[in-house]
């Protein structure tokens, strides 16, 4: 490493010297869950985003820029180039999040070109090393690698393979941890991903910033305004406005370390709104393949290459982002598995050039669409004119018969390159509820489809990587243990009353060998004492569930009140079990209980196991 570091140093001196520019910085801001209209260069007069608009206006706003109608797949479609269903990225929970091993990311070429990387906030494309994003081309990384986060005060996030127990809000925590980064690696090029938690629900902001939005007017309503929740829709602009100010700290540390006009700053979101509000008019909201679902803003500044006040006109997309900053900056791309994006930076930079028209497609829970410049094809094979009706409310398939049939013959085209002949999969709905577990919300019983857990395997036991988290989101409920809510991204195990329970995790140990064993818990004391025992592959560890512990439930996190589908969350304590030796192989990895004193065995959040020396 400190060859790499050296000679980098030197390369940039050289550089410098012989008149060369320095390699570019690169930091990129992900939103999770804003809309296109939430900002205020959108044009919405409730959004409090200056710093965030300030890129647009300073730099280059992507007119018609999409992503995908959920978050995991956007996110694998920046950091590959390539279309989400290429990766094996399936869902947004229990290991359909995953983007395939065979997949080469932004970071890995940046690391390679001797840049340190780092990402700070919400990961959602693996969990589990080799999946982890410091096997990912990440140097470290500090947030949270699932999808949704149940705790935005105060929250435990893991820093670097380990869990820690924070101060704070999210957002302000892990901008703390990029900000360090930054400062740093000041003196070489770095590669800094930030992916804000926010406004992703539960609907949790700063209660200053919430006093200040709480009683506003809907200045702009939802294309449906019956569906708009208007405490919703404020509580979005608080969160988005405290990001702003997050934004603005990056920026600020920029400049004061002399880095703002060779750092390359791009911010996008991840998908469309998370609830009906101002979106311009277009249909479509979170989770749909229409305008609405999958058009974000883009805004890139690079002070000493991109003009200011610049818009891009072609549509354009998440799978452009890749190839577009990797041409900027310089650096030679990591992988050869072809790519779907394409190099945006003559347009970014003014150049005049031939540049076709594209058709860009959208999938999500068995559905597609494709947008060209001036039409959509909707899932249902209806055609928009997006020109004259950019809110799709009058199909001209009757007008534009053959047109309609180009586009079909298109999306029918690309299902078969990216799923073969069968249709595209829906990702695992959430289960019926069966009960109401401890946390006091209805869980999604065992059996249901939302506990379809990936048939890909946990991989357990990397000497570089020794420890493996297993939270309850990996694992699959059996009998009559439920999830605490229908949402296995935050969700534990509750209900575990008998000795025919257990709870499953499908995995591959890499490396044979001792494993200490450790689990994160809650138990009504007068319960306390049940035996467990982990099993795999005829290799045993039984140890006793105690002291009791049971704290109650957050009354700290919810600005409004929480989505039934999400966890309520609470305190959990670490139990540790004990060792185990584990042969190498795959096979089911199982907790039990062999003995209940008491009414319940106990809740659990995560089973941590460590490679030992």
């Amino acid at each position: 490493m400190w060859r790499r570091t050296l000679f980098l140093s030197l390369l940039i001196t050289w550089l410098t010297c012989a008149g060369q520019a320095a390699p570019p910085n690169v930091v990129v801001f992900l939103a999770d869950d804003a809309g296109w209209g939430d900002y205020g260069h959108s044009g919405n007069p409730m959004a409090v985003t200056p710093h965030i608009d300030s890129l647009a206006r300073d730099g280059v706003s992507l007119d018609r820029f999409y992503v995908c109608p959920v978050c995991a797949p956007t996110r694998a479609e920046f950091l590959t180039g390539r279309y989400h269903p290429r990766g094996g990225v399936r869902g947004v929970s229990t290991g359909q999040e995953r983007l395939d091993l065979g997949e080469k990311t932004l970071a890995d070429a940046f690391q390679a070109a001797g840049y340190a990387t780092g990402a700070f906030g919400k990961w959602h494309n693996g969990s589990q090393w080799p999946y982890h994003p410091m096997a990912r081309g990440f140097d470290e990384y500090f947030g949270h690698s699932s999808g949704h986060w149940g705790e935005y005060f105060d929250a435990p996030l893991e820093e670097n393979g380990r869990m820690i127990r924070t101060k704070g809000y999210i957002v302000d925590v892990c901008t703390d941890r990029a900000l360090a980064f930054i400062d740093k690696n000041r003196e070489k090029p770095f590669f800094c991903y930030v992916p804000f938690t926010t406004p992703h629900s539960p609907w949790a902001a700063p209660a200053e910033l919430w006093a200040k939005h709480k009683d506003r007017p809907l200045a702009v309503t939802a294309t449906d305004p019956a569906q708009e929740v208007a405490d919703e829709t404020r509580c979005v602009h608080a969160m988005l406005e405290n990001q702003d100010w997050n934004v603005g700290r990056v920026l600020a540390k920029l400049e004061e370390l002399g880095l703002k006009d060779n750092t390359i700053v791009i911010y996008f979101s991840d998908n469309g709104p998370n609830g009906n509000r101002w979106t311009g008019g277009m249909r479509g909201r979170k989770g749909t393949t229409d305008e609405g679902g999958v058009r974000s803003v883009c805004y890139w500044r690079w002070p000493a290459k991109l003009p200011a006040g610049h818009t891009v006109k072609p549509v354009s997309g998440a799978i452009d982002l890749l190839p577009t900053i990797l041409s900027l900056a310089g650096v030679p791309r990591a992988g050869d598995a072809p790519l779907d994006g394409r190099d945006l930076s003559p347009l970014l930079t003014r150049q005049t050039v031939e540049w076709p028209d594209r058709t860009i497609f959208s999938t999500w829970a068995g559905r597609i669409s494709a947008r060209s410049q001036t039409h959509r094809l909707d899932h249902e094979g209806n055609l928009y004119d997006m020109i004259a009706d950019p809110g799709q409310t009058k199909p001209v398939n009757a007008a534009e018969p053959a047109l309609a049939a180009q586009f079909a013959d298109a999306v029918a085209e690309w299902r078969k390159e990216m799923f073969g002949d069968v249709a595209p999969p829906p990702p695992a709905a959430k289960g019926p509820a069966k009960g109401k577990g401890k946390a006091g919300k209805k869980g999604s019983g065992g059996g249901g489809p939302g506990n379809a857990v990936d048939p890909r395997p946990i991989p357990v036991g990397y000497r570089e990587f020794p420890i493996t988290l297993l939270p309850a989101r990996d694992g699959e409920p059996r009998g009559g243990v439920q999830r605490s809510s229908g949402a296995p991204n935050c969700s534990y195990f509750v209900n575990w009353t008998s000795t025919e329970d257990r709870l499953v995790w499908k995995i591959r140990v890499e490396t044979a060998g001792r494993y200490a064993v450790s689990l994160d818990y809650t138990c009504p004391v007068p319960d306390a004492g049940a035996t467990v025992e982990l099993s795999f592959q005829g290799s045993q560890l039984s140890g006793r569930v105690a002291p009791g512990w049971d704290p109650p439930l957050y009354t700290n996190q919810d600005t409004l009140p929480r989505p039934p589908a999400e966890s309520q969350m609470k305190e959990f304590r670490p139990l540790e079990l004990g060792h185990i030796d584990l042969p190498a192989g795959e096979g089911e990895l199982v907790l039990r209980a062999t003995d209940i004193p008491g009414g319940s065995v106990m809740d659990l959040r995560r089973l941590t196991l460590t490679l030992l020396p």
